[in-house]
């Protein structure tokens, strides 16, 4: 299996499931290098996620978590396929690793379904400051399914990242509520879905694993939409069409700066959606987060720059000893 490692974007955010972007970041010998350009995407990127999080917690007041990521995917499948089907031609739809790509996609819908129903209950700022645990998560991942060797420091820095997550939730404290572990879900259903997609980065076109995500999540939230369908109004639909449109507009934005910057230089900037997903929680909900929240939030960020710097370094090691 290649390495995959050194293409990681780092510490993207758990609720930014559905474009593959590691796979899609061209080899140093193609890109046009422009950091600067570069982190002014990445900070554009996490803006419009953090403005379409927000706009989804406050349609979440009135409409089920399951319509609302129903029409997240349907804005989104409707903007992906007219890209993949130009010319007439089916042959990105076309796959070596059928059952790879329906867990994967499986695996960013839950992602982004667990971290509606938590913004259902939670403060913007806290739901997001636990998603970023994901990098946790592909560590303990990567042992169970790529068969990974980690050392001591990553253990430790694994740890460091639950011990943050328990900082924000205080399981067992006042004001603790079971909603607070849909974040963690969030997080551990985008690990799975990465750790898939490293699996499959060499045999697969990038659009490919794009369309399938897209469909898969489409053709599932079909499915479950009649559990719980509520029939919406204009201004709701009108606001799920924003949703799935600024979404799509920070997943372009993102693959656009991971193709003018190295991973290393932009993944810190990434952390840049809690402040922006702070603020909105402020603007528009009104909700401050507690001294607790900051403190776990920046034992969260160690954890994940530390993650993502020694991951960089192992893919470092790896290319000279080949």
């Amino acid at each position: 299996m290649p390495d995959s490692s050194s293409r990681d974007p780092g510490p993207l955010p758990a609720n930014a499931p559905q474009t593959p972007i590691e796979p899609t970041v061209p080899s140093p010998a193609r890109r046009a290098e422009d950091p600067f350009r570069a982190i002014l995407l990445v900070i554009a990127a996490v803006a419009c996620l953090s403005c379409s999080d927000a706009t989804a917690k406050y349609l979440g007041q009135s409409l089920p978590p399951i319509e609302i990521a129903w029409l997240r995917y349907v804005v989104f499948t409707a903007l992906v396929m007219p890209l993949a089907l130009r010319g007439g031609s089916t042959r990105v739809l076309r796959t070596v690793r059928p059952g790879l790509q329906v867990l994967r996609g499986l695996g960013m819908l839950g992602s982004a379904l667990f971290f509606i129903m938590a913004m259902r209950h939670l403060p913007l700022a806290e739901a997001a400051a636990i998603s970023f645990v994901s990098p946790v998560f592909v560590t303990a991942l990567s042992i169970l399914l790529l068969g990974e060797t980690v050392g001591i420091r990553r253990w430790a820095a694994l740890l460091v990242g639950l011990a943050g997550v328990l900082i924000v939730i205080r399981p067992g404290g006042a004001s603790f509520h079971p909603t607070s572990l849909l974040p963690v879900l969030t997080a551990a259903s985008w690990a799975f879905g990465l750790v898939v997609t490293r699996m499959m980065t060499a045999q697969e076109n990038p659009l490919t694993t794009l369309v399938w995500s897209a469909l898969t999540g489409f053709i599932a939230l079909t499915a479950l939409l009649p559990l719980e369908f509520q029939m919406p109004t204009a201004w709701q639909m009108l606001l799920g069409v924003f949703i799935g449109l600024i979404y799509t507009l920070s997943q372009w934005l993102l693959i656009l700066a991971y193709r003018q910057g190295e991973a290393s230089v932009l993944a810190p900037f990434t952390y840049v959606q809690l402040i922006w997903s702070t603020a909105l929680g402020f603007l528009v909900f009104g909700a401050v987060p507690d001294h607790w929240t900051f403190v776990g939030t920046g034992v969260i960020i160690a954890s994940g720059l530390y993650t993502a710097h020694r991951e960089r370094l192992r893919a470092r090691e790896r290319r000279l000893a080949a």
